[in-house]
């Protein structure tokens, strides 16, 4: 989706996953430190580690397909 900005075309971005992602890894890191490290962080399993990321890869696909093609000019 593209506005125009006067005499230029400004294209509009979504969100950037790899800040989002950083932003949220410092949001534990900074709770881990100001609790002491007393959060209790449970063992994790290898079979949730794989269904989580099925679910995630499958939850992708779904929102690509349903988004649509995208023209390029």
């Amino acid at each position: 989706m593209a506005e125009h900005d006067g005499e230029r075309e400004v294209e509009r971005r979504g969100p950037d996953l790899l800040t989002l992602l950083a932003g949220l890894a410092t949001l534990l890191v900074s709770a881990y430190v100001l609790t002491d490290g007393a959060l209790w962080v449970p063992t994790v399993d290898p079979r949730w580690l794989l269904a989580g990321g099925a679910l995630v890869v499958g939850l992708f696909l779904l929102i690509a397909s349903m988004r649509g093609s995208r023209r390029k000019r």
